[in-house]
Order: C-alpha cells, then sequence, then structure tokens
C-alpha cells in the first residue's frame, strides 16, 4: 500500500517537474522570439534610416574652419531641418577639422551617404564668380565673403604672388581675369590666384600676344586701355573704337587725358562732370596730368573688352566726347575745332539738366 502511495507521489512530482519544465522551454522561446523580433526590427528601423532619401530642394552644407561638434551638427540642421539632419548625424563621425568644407546636398541622396561626404571631407566645387571690381581691396572683399577665408588672407597671399613675378600689385590686379572658377570653398587664396592666372595666361595665347605687339604694347598695357574703355562707355559696341583712340594719342605722344583715370585718382567714380581743380589732383593715375599710361588698370578688364581692343579697325581718331543725347554713345573726330563744338554742346546738356558734378 504504501509502495503504491509513493509511487502515485512520485508520479505527480514528475508531472509537475515536467510541467515546470515545459512551461520554461515555452517562456525561453518566447523570449528568444522577442529579442529577434527586437533586433529584427531595429534592423529594420536602421536600414530604413540609412536607405532614407533628402527629398527637399538641392541646398548647401558649409562647415568653416574653426568649427565644434555643435557648429558641425547646427549647419546640418539649418540646411537639412532638424528631422532630416539627425538622420544624418547618427551616422556621422563628427569631428570637425575632417568636416571642413562646402557640401551640395541633391535631392534623393541617402543619409549614409551625406554623412560619409560630410566626414571624409568630399566637397562639391563652388562656382567663384567675380566682375566689375576697380580695386584690391574690392577684390579682397569680395573673393574673401565667398570663400572660408580669414581677413587679410587672400591680401597677403596676393602681395606675395607679385613679389615672386617681380610685378606691382596693381599690375597683378589686371591679370585677374573676370570669369566664373570651379574651386573648393575652403582652397587657401594661393591656390585660387594661381587658377586665375592660368586662365589668363590661356587668354593671352601667341596671337593676342603678337596682336598686342603689333599695335607697340604688352599684355598688361592692353589691360590698362581697356580698363580705360570700359570706364569711358556702357555701350560694348563702342570700347573698342574707345580704346584705339588712347593708342592713338599714345603713339603721338599724347597724354590721354582720360576722365575715368581722374575719378580714379580722386577715389570718385559718381562724379558726372571732371574739370577744375580735380584735374590737378597729383596722382600718377591723373592721366590729364602725367604723360603715358598709369601704373595700372582702373578698373579689371572683361576679356571681351581686352579682344575688341586688340580687334578694333585702326582710325584716326584722338579726341572724343559723350553725345549731348546723352544715349551712352561718344562723338569722335580727329579735329580739335570739331571736338571743342562737341564738348560745348555736351556741357550745354548738363547745364540744362542742372548736372554739376
Amino acid at each position: 500500500m504504501d509502495n503504491k502511495k509513493n509511487n502515485a507521489s512520485q508520479k505527480g512530482v514528475n508531472t509537475q517537474s515536467s510541467s515546470n519544465k515545459q512551461g520554461s522551454s515555452r517562456s525561453g522561446k518566447w523570449l528568444i522570439t522577442l529579442v529577434c523580433l527586437a533586433v529584427m526590427g531595429w534592423g529594420v528601423w536602421q536600414f530604413t534610416s540609412m536607405a532614407s532619401r533628402y527629398d527637399g530642394d538641392p541646398v548647401w552644407v558649409k562647415v568653416p574652419h574653426h568649427a565644434s561638434e555643435a557648429d558641425v551638427a547646427d549647419s546640418i540642421k539649418s540646411a537639412l531641418g532638424d528631422d532630416y539632419g539627425s538622420q544624418v548625424l547618427r551616422y556621422l563621425d563628427t569631428q570637425p577639422a575632417k568636416c571642413r568644407g562646402a557640401y551640395q546636398i541633391l535631392p534623393d541622396q541617402k543619409a549614409i551617404d551625406i554623412a560619409r561626404n560630410i566626414e571624409n571631407g568630399r566637397q562639391t566645387p563652388v562656382k567663384l564668380t567675380f566682375n566689375n571690381i576697380r580695386t584690391l581691396d574690392q577684390l579682397d572683399e569680395r573673393l574673401t565673403s565667398r570663400m572660408d577665408w580669414e581677413p587679410g588672407e587672400f591680401r597677403k597671399a596676393f602681395e606675395a604672388e607679385a613679389a615672386s613675378l617681380g610685378v606691382s600689385p596693381e599690375i597683378l590686379l589686371g591679370r585677374m581675369l573676370p570669369d566664373t572658377y570651379e574651386v573648393y570653398w575652403t582652397s587657401d587664396p594661393g591656390t585660387v590666384i594661381q587658377k586665375i592666372l592660368k586662365n589668363y595666361e590661356k587668354f593671352w595665347n601667341d596671337e593676342r600676344v603678337s596682336k598686342a605687339a603689333a599695335l607697340g604694347l604688352t599684355p598688361d598695357q592692353v589691360g590698362i586701355i581697356a580698363s580705360i574703355a570700359e570706364e569711358e562707355t556702357a555701350k560694348t559696341d563702342e570700347r573698342g573704337k574707345v580704346g584705339r583712340l588712347y593708342i592713338n594719342r599714345l603713339q603721338k605722344g599724347m597724354k590721354l587725358q582720360a576722365d575715368p583715370t581722374v575719378k580714379y585718382a580722386v577715389g570718385d567714380f559718381s562724379i558726372r562732370r571732371v574739370g577744375g581743380a580735380m584735374l590737378d589732383t597729383d596722382s600718377p593715375y591723373n592721366t590729364y596730368r602725367y604723360m603715358g599710361l598709369p601704373p595700372g588698370p582702373i578698373r579689371i578688364p572683361d576679356s571681351q573688352t581686352i579682344k575688341s581692343v586688340l580687334d578694333a579697325p585702326a582710325h584716326d581718331y584722338i579726341y572724343m566726347c559723350a553725345k549731348s543725347d546723352f544715349s551712352g554713345y561718344h562723338d569722335f573726330t580727329s579735329d580739335y575745332a570739331t571736338h571743342q563744338r562737341n564738348a560745348a554742346a555736351f556741357r550745354r546738356a548738363l547745364d540744362a539738366r542742372g548736372i554739376k558734378l
């Protein structure tokens, strides 16, 4: 009887133990399943996040020199928005020194690809364009505002380049041919200057150098004359004729007496009427006072103006005066008496309009 009870009791224990084991096994399987699902969910989320694509307009992310990690994050979020910017930042190794640069973000780019480009410094070239520059200060300000440079960095490199070439900064300024240049935003000023000079050298091919020589001029001298022609007239179809007029005066040993050079000497291009005491301004740029060409251009001439001067038909004009109809064009002549009549007509037109300066 006791044996039967013991056996029954033992069976009960075994049954309970088996039930516990089965329950524990089921719990373990559920736990593993939950972990697997969590891992899979994280993986899907991670993949989806990595594969997410930028759906906004093209934008630029710029990370300047001396940026901190917070600055990098701010630059990215400012350009891409907080949500998408945060996605990019999850994959970014934000070492600011490595991230420095300008990066264009285009529609359909993946977040992870954007992050890799930035953290590896794979920049997008920027377009550097300049024109209508009269002075080195203006060029310095224009370029520095578009590049990641410290104030004064460009001028220092510019003066060093002029010294290495054995020319004055004024002459070197005339070689900074206006154009659109592709450069990296973080390129140092010396690299940018060299790129511009290569374009200038390419422009002055053997044919153009020969044309200048036939006129008794160097490329730099042609540039100075072209700069005066640009300031004399806004009419591009007249600039070649104006340039030839000043070449005629040079060849005859006459003073250029170009009004724009007086404005440059005075430092005021808003002057409407050149005359009086300003003609006595003591400056090598004042061609009413000093013979020959000024020491440098009075603006950086455009390549089209230089070509117009080189290719302009020969003529014998040595006098010019703005037309009294204010059309922007000029009357040309080789006769001084005719020039005086033209000048008197223009002065009367100025007086009639009350234009003093």
